[in-house]
């Protein structure tokens, strides 16, 4: 025999060749095999056992490399075939070299396999049963035992055929369980496990009952008396198998285990074990612990250190408890196991942690478990798994582990407490908070389900922990933001790509929506039965030091309102405009009424919001939805009781008169009529005018709330809607159906509506009228006579802005209610001022002026309508300035400046009314003496007030000309210089509207007669002392405070004042009594390096002055002009002394901080910037040209020409930038280019046109062309440059006229009481 061949050389000679054959690939040879050689030397005793093994390792190489090949030979006789068969399966009751058999087993197992013939293992089996049947012992079987299961292994149908045809052999086997010998049963253990498991369930239950019963017992009492590690787990891996079948479980349950006995009869061992167990199913009894020792054993393989056979245990302990929790969670929860099970909480295995979850979750169903304290002792361990676990990758383990303790939480009995003390509830909430974070929805939803339980009363510590409940509310509402609900359009995109895909995470979304609500509302009724509770409240056995740490009620409270108003609130409706959901919307709406109760303080603003965010609609909607017959009861309380308390939260609003009830109708009967009424309202709103229009029946004549409950309800709601923007029905059909049901109230004799009802009523009259006819003839009597039933206009009367209209344009409403109305609205509307708005004190606190927007305020728009159409108001109103108290003299002073800022121009007509009578109150003032505030009459101090009307009829007055420089006017000019000359300089409130009319009367007066007005304000010594005082208070009263207060607002006004007087004293030459100080140093410095901390109207007064006194070379009459302590005498250098006190550096940094103050873009400032810069070069030029140049040809000229000149057209076109295109052409430094910079202005100019521009861009443009005719570009501009220009600057002249103004047009900018050019 050869290292390669299985031959054997000594005996091939006479065998027939047809038995040898050469396997293997052509190319190599292959192998030379000879099946007679093979068989000869399997049965020879003489044959060493070496030279068997290297033969069947031959034969395994062919059976592993050539398959089919050994087939072919051994099927030429099916006789030799059996006999080569028959020989390998002799050798496993023979060899004794366990090398060899393993070798045998292999061949004869892939020899099987390579024949692909039942006949041939049906042979086998057979030939296996023989033996067993034949040997009285089973001694040396373990190598045939091993094939058995190997050849299991590796044929698939194998078990079926051994439990349809081979019962005897299975009986045999059965019977070889009571061998002794653990390796053998460990072997034939395995076969077991791997025949039932292969068979599966139904082919176990076909054995006979007493081979099931047997084979039961004797695993028991194998399993019980098992010392040998592969013996236990095969046994285990048996019983796993055995617990599929329920009738099997039943079995195992109910065997006592006994040892086996054996000198006892078998049958008679049998027949004593199933009497027992008939015993107790007849009796429908529980196994006793002290019968079954099943538990008992699998206890004690779970207190093993072998991980493998703790899974095996608590695996099968699962297996048994799954098919009857209450039939079989007894015997192990007696038996104590659940204490072990929690004690293996502690392991890192994920498998076995799934498992033990499993188990667990399987004992909570028993109420045992919780009355032997189980799940006291154990929630501590379960917490600390549940932080390891969430640390894992595996989620089947996290949410079995949440799922456990949801579990727990929730049958938990009340009585007996979790966790008693702070640590323990801490410790679980960090473990669900880690849960809801999860990556897994699904771990997630679980979480939040086990957060729900958790947030039940009896689960809270003590103190209670209030700061861990908001972290759970925080989570989960955090949660929701990031869960993916798709739009409307992307659930179509959705649905063609991935159906499946995308409905099963919209339903895992949908899934934790609904529980992340679920707990949301049990938040709230915790947090309802936490305030009920005084001690729980207040944490009264807290030490103070703690407190804070545990966190408070309210701040709960807070939390869950702003977790519903930014999360819960956004997250349905986006949800519910996909797939409403009832459930969902049940407790959404649950949610919302509970909040009501939270906090009371914030809810006026939450009903506002909700009111003004369409939830009446919406609520209305759904219970039309969801609940039109009697459908979703649940839902339609929710919405009901979410629909009263929003209702009845609107109603009690104090600061809404137009909403709250009068102080004599209560609260309650409107809360009765609500509770009653909404229920009913289960149609569609769309139904509701049919509804308003109908007659009572005669049985509601008699109904407890009244025979139009219903009705009066739907005006609440329409009103209150309506109130908050959300129209619930078009606005004709709201008119016509108030007015019909009006008409039908007073036609059938009813009760008049109570008052709420009527008020209700006039608000949607008037904010309906304009899409609904007048009324006429018999329903406006109707409504007349209505109106007039009420004991009194102010318990109907509603302020808004369309009631004035609607009362004031019909004559009958206007002359029975008019003026009552008007006062109401004054009355109404100051009472709703800030209180900083109302009081006339000084101070730094009381600062705030009134808010005049006439264009953001539609209250005084109508008002000031009505003023148009009844001039007579306007006496009115100036009237109580003078004489009515505080709050409403200021409304009508912010009504009548309203009505001018709303004007174009304040004409002749209206400043002949007005000049006259505000002289006369001046003239009086200075009579009486009464420059102070009011000295307690309980009437405002009319000077304050007058002198702000003064600014405001000035500021908008049409251009003045000298027809209008009348001797009132002059007068006027001389008693507010004096009024602000006499007045104390902390008296802001009077001397800011003061000196701001002075500068508008300067400003706006035209050059032939500002002579007379700066003259006559110069010669006014006490003027001139107030403003040096506003002016050198300056480093005081500007604040870092980028918010401009009052103090600042005057500075910034005596700044303006003071520039104007420089200017025009300058140019008329006028004397100058009394001359100020100003140091030059400090506005540099404030101006280089304090402008991101200065407010932008004070660096443009700073700025204005500089300009104003650069313009006269900083030698003014009017003002010293001082350098600063430090600045020390001229200097000496030529240029240093040309430009002193300013100085060639601090040229140099303001140029620079100009260039900053352009690039920022900012309007207040881009047009003094600009001016001021070429105020500054003009000051250079005619100082030191040479510095004059060297600062225009800098590169950052250019570059500030570009950034204005591509920051988008509105930059462009802006009178700024077009001013300081002129200044650069003026000064001819050849920073300004044709191509691409006045290109690019041509190009603007021709696409926008000159129609919209406005005049200041306009001027600013004609003095850019006329200087751009004059100036020498480098390179010259082409003759279609010049053409174009030519037609530009033609159209220029069109609108603009001949004057030539060598600076921006002035106009008056009032920022607040601020008036600024």
């Amino acid at each position: 025999m050869t290292s390669v061949d299985i031959i054997y050389d000594k005996i091939h000679f006479r065998h027939d060749p047809k038995w040898t054959g050469r396997l293997g690939p052509p190319d190599r040879g292959g192998v030379i095999l000879c099946v007679a050689c093979v068989i000869e030397m399997m049965e020879s005793d003489e044959i060493a056992s070496v030279r068997k093994s290297v033969a069947l390792s031959g034969i395994c190489g062919v059976l592993k490399h050539c398959p089919g090949a050994l087939r072919e030979l051994l099927l030429l006789d099916h006789r030799v075939c059996l006999h080569f068969t028959t020989s390998l399966l002799g050798m496993l009751q023979t060899v004794q070299d366990p090398s060899t058999l393993e070798q045998v087993i292999q061949v004869l197992a892939q020899l099987l396999l390579e024949l692909q013939n039942e006949q041939y293992v049906g042979y086998v089996l057979e030939e296996i049963h023989k033996q067993l049947r034949d040997q009285s012992s089973l001694r040396g079987f373990l190598p045939t035992f091993n094939f058995l299961g190997k050849l299991v292994d590796s044929v698939p149908n194998l078990p079926q055929i051994l439990l349809s045809q081979h019962g005897p052999l299975l009986e045999r086997l059965c019977g070889a369980l009571r061998y002794p010998d653990e390796v053998l049963k460990a072997s034939v253990f395995y076969l077991w496990q791997r025949v039932c498991g292969g068979a599966g369930a139904t082919a176990v239950q076909s054995l006979p009952a007493t081979l099931r019963e047997s084979l039961c017992v004797l695993l028991l009492q194998s399993l019980a008396n098992a010392c040998s590690p592969q013996l236990t787990i095969n046994c285990l891996g048996l019983l796993k198998q055995l617990l599929c079948v329920e009738e099997l479980v039943s079995v195992l349950m109910n065997s006592s285990c006994n040892p086996y006995q054996p000198d006892a009869d078998p049958e008679t061992q049998k027949e004593t074990h199933c009497q027992a167990l008939h015993l107790d199913l007849l009796a429908g009894t529980q196994p006793s612990l002290g019968r079954c020792q099943l538990p008992l054993t699998l206890k004690k393989l779970l207190l093993s250190g072998d991980e493998i056979l703790q899974v095996a245990s608590v695996q099968c302990m699962a297996g048994i408890l799954v098919h009857s929790p209450s039939q079989y969670c007894a015997p192990f929860i007696q038996a104590d196991v659940p204490e072990f099970l929690f004690e293996r909480l502690s392991c890192c295995s994920e498998v076995l942690l799934w498992s033990v979850y499993s188990c667990l979750l399987l004992l909570t169903e028993e109420p045992l478990f919780f009355s032997q304290c189980h799940s006291v002792y154990g929630i501590e361990s379960l917490v600390r798994s549940l932080k390891e676990a969430l640390k894992l990758t595996n989620l089947e383990v996290q949410k079995q582990g949440m799922l456990l303790l949801t579990e727990i939480l929730e049958r938990q009995p009340a009585g007996v407490r979790l966790f008693p003390s702070g640590p323990g509830f801490v410790g679980v909430a960090e473990a669900v908070l880690t849960g809801v974070s999860a990556s897994c929805l699904q771990v997630a939803t679980q979480a939040a389900h086990a957060a729900t339980a958790l947030l039940r009363l009896n689960h809270q510590s003590s103190p209670v922990q209030y700061n861990q409940l908001e972290r759970l509310v925080e989570a989960i509402s955090s949660r929701c933001t990031e869960l993916p609900l798709p739009s409307s359009s992307h659930r179509r995109s959705a649905g063609l790509r991935k159906g499946a895909e995308s409905n099963s995470q919209a339903s895992r979304a949908g899934g934790f929506l609904l529980q992340a609500l679920v707990c949301f509302g049990a938040a709230c009724r915790l947090a309802e039965l936490c305030a009920s509770e005084p001690t729980l409240k207040d944490n009264v056995f807290t030490a103070p030091s703690k407190q804070s740490q545990d966190g408070s009620l309210e701040s709960l409270c807070v939390c869950l309102l702003r977790g519903c108003d930014t999360v819960c609130i956004p997250t349905v409706i986006r949800q519910c405009e996909i797939s409403p959901n009832s459930q969902v919307l049940q407790h959404f709406y649950s949610i919302l009424s509970s909040l009501f109760s939270l906090v009371p303080d914030l809810m006026p603003l939450l009903a506002s919001k909700l009111a003004s965010s369409g939830f009446y609609r919406l609520a209305l909607e759904h219970k039309a939805l969801f609940c039109a017959g009697n459908r979703n009861p649940a839902l339609n309380t929710a919405c009901c009781g979410f629909l009263l308390r929003l209702t009845v939260c609107l109603l009690s609003q104090r600061g809404e008169p137009e909403a709250s009830p009068h102080p004599h109708e209560p609260e309650e009967d409107v809360e009765v009529l609500l509770r009653s009424s909404l229920s009913s309202l289960g149609g569609r709103v769309s139904d509701w005018p049919s509804l308003l229009s109908e007659t009572p029946g005669l049985l509601q004549l008699y109904e407890a709330p009244g025979p139009r409950a219903s009705q009066y309800c739907m005006v609440l709601l329409l009103q209150l809607a309506m109130h908050h923007g959300d129209r619930l029905l078009p606005e004709s059909t709201v008119f016509s159906s108030v007015v019909r049901l009006l008409c039908s109230v007073q036609e059938q004799g009813d009760c008049p509506p109570p008052a709420w009802v009527l008020r209700a009523a006039l608000y949607l009259l008037a904010v309906t009228q304009d899409s609904s006819p007048l009324l006429q003839g018999a329903p406006l009597n109707c409504l007349t006579r209505t109106l007039s039933s009420s004991p009194s206009l102010s318990s109907i009367y509603a302020h808004h802005p369309p009631l004035l209209r609607f009362v004031y344009g019909y004559p009958e409403l206007a002359q029975a209610f008019g003026p009552q109305v008007l006062e109401l609205w004054l009355t109404r509307r100051s009472s709703g001022l800030r209180p900083e708005q109302t009081d006339g004190g000084e101070g730094e606190g009381k600062e705030a002026e009134p808010d005049w927007n006439t264009e953001q305020d539609p209250e005084t728009t109508a008002l000031l309508a009505l003023m148009e159409k009844c001039p007579t108001v306007i006496m009115t109103l100036l009237g109580m300035v003078c004489t009515r108290e505080a709050p409403v003299a200021e409304r009508a002073l912010g009504v009548l400046a309203g009505f001018l800022r709303g004007r174009r121009g304040c004409e002749a007509s209206l400043c002949s009314l007005l000049q006259p009578a505000l002289l006369q109150v001046l003239q009086r003032l200075s009579l009486e003496d009464s420059l102070a505030p009011g000295q307690g009459t309980g009437v405002v101090d009319p000077l304050p007030l007058v002198l702000r009307l003064l600014c405001l009829m000035q500021t908008n007055m049409e251009a003045p000309d000298s027809s209008q420089q009348d001797d009132t006017h002059f007068k006027l000019l001389y008693h507010v210089s004096n009024v602000a000359g006499k007045l104390k300089a902390t008296n802001t409130e009077c001397l800011l509207p003061a000196l701001s009319y002075l500068y508008c009367c300067l400003r706006l007066s035209p050059p032939h007669c500002s002579d007379r007005a700066v003259s006559m304000l110069l010669a006014n010594t006490a003027l001139m002392d107030q403003l040096q005082a506003v002016i050198s208070s300056s480093s005081s009263s500007s604040s870092g405070n980028p918010s401009i207060s009052r103090s600042s607002t005057l500075l910034c006004c005596s700044r303006l004042l003071l520039s104007s007087l420089v200017t025009l004293q300058h140019t008329h030459s006028a004397q100058v009594h009394k001359r100020m100080s100003w140091n030059l140093d400090s506005t540099v410095q404030s101006i280089t390096f304090g402008k991101r901390k200065t407010d932008s109207l004070l660096l443009g007064s700073s700025l204005r002055l500089l300009q104003a006194l650069l313009d006269v070379d900083l030698e003014s009459a009017v003002v010293c002009v001082s350098a600063g302590p430090g600045a020390g005498p001229r200097p000496l250098g030529a240029t240093d002394s040309a430009l002193y006190p300013l100085g060639t550096q601090g040229s140099l940094r303001l140029v620079t901080t100009l260039y900053g103050l352009l690039l920022q873009r900012q309007e207040l400032l881009l047009s003094v910037s600009v001016n001021c810069l070429g105020s500054l070069l003009g000051f250079l030029q005619r100082r030191s040209p040479p510095t004059a140049q060297h600062v225009v040809c800098q590169p950052w000229c250019r570059f500030l020409l570009y950034s204005l000149l591509n920051s988008g057209e509105s930059c462009l076109l802006h009178p700024a930038t077009l001013t300081l295109i002129t200044l650069m052409l003026r000064l001819g430094n050849g920073t300004v280019l044709w191509e691409p910079d006045l290109q690019r202005v041509m190009e603007a100019v021709e696409g926008r046109g000159l129609t919209v521009l406005g005049h200041d861009t306009i001027h600013a443009l004609r003095l850019l062309f006329t200087q751009l005719q004059s100036s020498a570009l480098q390179p010259p501009p082409t003759e279609e440059h010049r053409r174009r220009a030519q037609t530009v600057m033609e159209s220029l002249c069109s609108h603009i006229s001949a004057e030539d103004h060598h600076s921006l047009p002035t106009s008056i900018l009032c920022v607040g009481a601020l008036a600024s050019s």
